[in-house]
């Protein structure tokens, strides 16, 4: 379970300081989710899609991040348009489809798309302990981001724990159907992960007090950031402001 798959490269958001991406992806991602309409969602997609061209990153994986995302993201395309209200709307049978709920669902969905980008193309491009680094340099609170660190470390972990479940079941003949079986058979797996879950935590912990963990990573080596990082800051602001001034 490769989790820091786009962090691999030698473009420029590869090399530049996470602080620096960390500030303009919650400025961008908050003005985009708030922006109205369609045509200010398609600049901050637009834009997106413009660090995705200088991020260089794997275009296969891309996609099927996107793909899985746009999955739940079209349900919003079946209910919404028969349930917002508006005029005039299309009549299919008994069912109404307004328009502005047909506009309303484009938004979000355009949105939607210009934000799990920026977050491909501005975070995932960092590896996770310089993004946990940077959070500390932003004065977020320390026990948040030791959570926040453990958790993406070792979620690898229990994936390991679910796959030598998922392989005992499967040399046990165990095949999915629709029955009791089968789901007391995934209760079991859940139940199992759980207590594995637990008992691997415990392990560690003990390991890491006796490394000295007092409740906190502490930091050795510190960012520098170039006139490259300022620039893009600076830019990347101007645009949001621009944007902002035509909605």
């Amino acid at each position: 379970m490769h989790l820091e798959e786009f962090s691999e490269g030698n473009s420029f958001f590869h090399k530049a300081d996470p602080r620096v991406k960390i500030l303009v992806f919650t400025l961008f991602s908050v003005l985009c989710a708030i922006s109205s309409g369609i045509k200010i969602p398609l600049f901050y997609l637009l834009y997106s899609l413009t660090l995705l061209l200088f991020a260089r990153i794997k275009i296969k994986p891309l996609i099927s991040r996107l793909l899985v995302a746009n999955f739940f993201i079209a349900f919003i395309w079946i209910f919404i348009p028969i349930t917002y209200p508006g005029n005039p709307y299309i009549t299919l049978g008994s069912i109404k489809i307004s328009h502005a709920g047909l506009n309303y669902a484009l938004s979000i969905t355009i949105k939607c798309n210009a934000i799990i980008i920026a977050t491909i193309t501005l975070l995932s491009t960092s590896s996770i302990f310089s993004l946990a680094h940077a959070m500390l340099h932003l004065k977020i609170p320390t026990k948040l981001v030791t959570v926040f660190f453990l958790f993406y470390r070792y979620i690898t972990v229990i994936h390991d724990e679910y796959l030598k479940i998922k392989r005992a079941v499967s040399l046990r003949g165990f095949i999915p159907k629709t029955d009791i079986h089968t789901y007391k058979t995934y209760a079991y797996i859940i139940g199992g992960m759980l207590i594995k879950s637990y008992e691997r935590a415990e392990d560690i912990y003990k390991a890491m007090l006796c490394r000295g963990f007092k409740g906190y990573f502490p930091l050795f080596e510190h960012f520098y950031m170039k006139k490259s990082d300022i620039i893009f800051g600076v830019i990347s602001t101007l645009i949001f402001v621009l944007i902002w001034v035509k909605s």
